[in-house]
């Protein structure tokens, strides 16, 4: 054995004293006279500890996600990774600060629609400290932006390659895009309203579609309006609407609305003010080219993450 192995393994067996030690300084700090079990360490990952509490959480967090028992092994590996990760993504300047991870978090109530405070409360309802999901976010997050960064050229997909994996697996891919300008109109029906309401507001709106014929019609009737409101104009893609949608906006023509829709918010339209062809992707090809990407952002990740894991220094007991 060489002396620079020697030196290794001291520093290491150094580093696993240490982290074992500061453990016990915080079991006694907590009013405990011996290390409690949950903070026992499992594994150290290039100086940093994995403690037992942390698979404990991670098992857990994942049975919240996926309603399946996640074996210990599992578990483990993928807070290594996520070490791995971390550290990797801090050498080349990826580092959120905690503010970030808070926004972060609350991004994710928000999709749940729940608030933050909501989605803490139901987390350690089931055992979960919060931390928990932040450390799985803040992987996630500063993962995505370094691969995507470092490989930004390599994980491009270009017209060709689109072309040639819709041919082989017999896809049409020339069929007509087009480019939409759109201003979504609501007529406001208060939350609770009768069912005779709502059905009066949508009559209403009927009638308004026989009516008016353009854009500019739109905006000076709904803007002068009560309880009703016309947003500004935005610009969509075939790729970007949902197919149900694209058929009826290819049904309607410029200037007229589209049939009420009742929502959340009372009765819904959209004026279509513009419909023209686009030479941007179709939406076949908009979904090639993505389920593409995936697979070049996977196999790179998954390569990336070996080599990284190949240089680190992981020891588990």
């Amino acid at each position: 054995m060489t002396t620079t192995t020697l030196l290794a393994r001291r520093l290491w067996s150094h580093a696993w004293s240490l982290a074992a030690g500061c453990a016990v300084v915080l079991a006694v700090l907590a009013g405990g006279v011996s290390p409690l079990p949950a903070q026992s360490i499992a594994c150290m990952v290039n100086g940093e500890p994995i403690t037992s509490l942390d698979i404990e959480q991670r098992i857990k967090l994942n049975f919240l996600t996926t309603r399946k028992q996640m074996p210990r092994q599992e578990a483990i590996d993928e807070l290594t990774n996520e070490k791995v990760k971390i550290k990797e993504a801090k050498r080349f300047g990826v580092d959120p600060s905690a503010s970030d991870m808070d926004q972060a978090y609350a991004g994710m109530s928000q999709r749940m629609r729940i608030t933050p405070e909501q989605l803490t409360k139901s987390l350690e309802s089931q055992g979960v400290r919060p931390e928990a999901l932040k450390a799985r976010l803040k992987a996630e997050m500063v993962w995505g932006s370094l691969v995507r960064g470092r490989f930004k050229e390599s994980l491009q997909v270009g017209e060709k390659d689109v072309a040639a994996a819709a041919e082989q697996g017999g896809e049409a891919t020339q069929t007509e895009a087009f480019e939409y300008k759109l201003q979504p109109i609501v007529l406001i029906v208060p939350r609770g309203s009768a069912p005779a309401a709502v059905d009066q507001r949508r009559k209403e709106a009927e009638s308004l579609r026989e009516r008016i014929q353009t854009c500019e019609q739109a905006n000076s009737y709904f803007k002068s309006m009560q309880n009703a409101a016309i947003r500004d104009a935005i610009t969509k893609t075939s790729a970007d609407i949902p197919g149900p949608l694209r058929e009826l906006l290819d049904k309607t023509p410029v200037g007229r609305l589209t049939p009420p829709e009742i929502t959340k918010q009372g009765v819904e339209m959209v004026a279509l003010c513009e419909r023209k062809p686009t030479k941007v992707d179709t939406p076949k090809k908009r979904e090639i080219r993505e389920k593409m990407y995936a697979q070049k952002y996977e196999a790179k990740s998954k390569a990336y993450l070996n080599d990284l894991r190949k240089a680190a220094m992981i020891e588990c007991r």
